[in-house]
């Protein structure tokens, strides 16, 4: 690592330390997080010289993919198992609701922007709205010609917006300690967490060798979960390394909001931004149902099914504890299957027939 750009990451989280420790004082929900990705955003965007580190990103997933799976009981197993029904309704719904919120943004932006190919333009604003990682709908969206830096700079806003606003939400409802199933394991054992440590590596990386997507978060949860089914209770992950996780992820998020964001199109981003508020009202009616149907609480539904990242929601329900595995589940379902959707989807609706002689 280069030591200017050393020296840019340690001031980044000093500065991400000093919000959180800020957003402590005023009992803000989420301050590990919220406070780090509000501070880092709006430093990058002033154009202060942040930066972060793929490895401490890495890193943070690692640690929250392995918390995260320590709540997969067996009990636990088979309540997810039995709203199987539910997982399948709420990617069916994601998928719904990407290809909506897409169209809308088509409605709005391919006639303001000429200078767009069409073929460009349709598949920008398919992956823009898709409800999926930020990265990977990226990647599919170079792939199909889109403009990237629109695809990129609509995820990036959505996921703050949901991170946000979300969280604040259920504090101000009073909504949190509803956890189903609490972690059977709560006490640190070094020699167990050494143990959990190196086996969720070895997921890790052995999901980065696969070139699965987020292999850093769901490799560490498969084999945390694994543990966790089997009965093996190795070891709690300790608050400090939950909350540096969280730092971390959080300043990765906020760096992506550079000085040069704030010129991408701002009535695209506008739009994106109102555009994610109306699907978190839509993902609120959606979450009631699921709710009434499963009978799980409202609150961890809309958690499930809301428009945000895995480890952004997941993180939300472990430290609101709001039914932290069910959200996980959903998340992870929901990811896997968009992953695996979203491109034939787009090819399936609009090349075919472009497609035909």
């Amino acid at each position: 690592m280069h030591p200017r750009f050393l020296v840019r990451v340690l001031a980044t989280l000093l500065l991400a330390l000093a919000a959180a420790g800020a957003c402590l004082a005023l009992r803000t929900p989420l301050p590990w997080m919220i406070g780090p990705l509000l501070a880092v955003s709006l430093a990058s965007m002033a154009g202060a010289p942040t930066a972060s580190s793929t490895p401490l990103r890495n890193a943070g997933q690692w640690t929250i993919g392995a918390a995260l799976g320590l709540y997969f009981t067996p009990q636990v197993v088979s309540l997810v198992a039995g709203v199987w029904w539910a997982i399948a309704l709420a990617i069916a719904w994601a998928l719904l609701l990407g290809w909506g919120f897409g169209r809308w943004l088509h409605g709005l932006h391919a006639a303001r922007m000429p200078h767009v190919p069409a073929k460009s333009m349709r598949a920008t604003t398919y992956f823009a709205g898709a409800i999926g990682g930020a990265s990977e709908m990226t990647l599919l969206a170079e792939s199909a010609g889109a403009r990237t830096d629109l695809v990129a700079a609509a995820h990036s806003l959505r996921l703050v917006v949901v991170t946000i606003t979300i969280p604040f939400a259920m504090q101000w409802s009073g909504l949190h300690g509803l956890e189903i199933n609490p972690p059977g394991v709560r006490e640190v054992n070094l020699g167990g967490l050494a143990l959990l440590a190196l086996a969720t590596a070895a997921g890790g990386l052995a999901m980065w060798a696969l070139g699965r997507a987020n292999p850093w978060f769901i490799g560490p949860l498969l084999v945390a979960m694994g543990f966790t089914i089997a009965g093996q209770s190795l070891s709690a992950v300790p608050a400090w390394m939950s909350n540096a996780a969280q730092l971390v992820i959080a300043v990765s998020l906020g760096v992506r909001f550079s000085r040069e964001f704030l010129h991408t199109a701002p009535r695209w981003l506008g739009s994106v931004a109102l555009g994610t508020c109306a699907m978190l009202v839509l993902c609120g009616g959606v979450a009631w149902l699921l709710a009434r149907a499963t009978g799980l609480h409202p609150a961890t539904m809309l958690l499930s099914t809301s428009p945000g990242g895995i480890a952004e929601m997941a993180i939300t329900a472990k430290v609101l504890q709001l039914g932290v595995p069910v959200v996980t589940a959903f998340q992870v379902c929901r990811l896997v299957a968009v992953l695996l959707l979203v491109g034939p989807m787009f090819r399936w609706v609009y090349l075919r027939k472009t497609a035909r002689p």
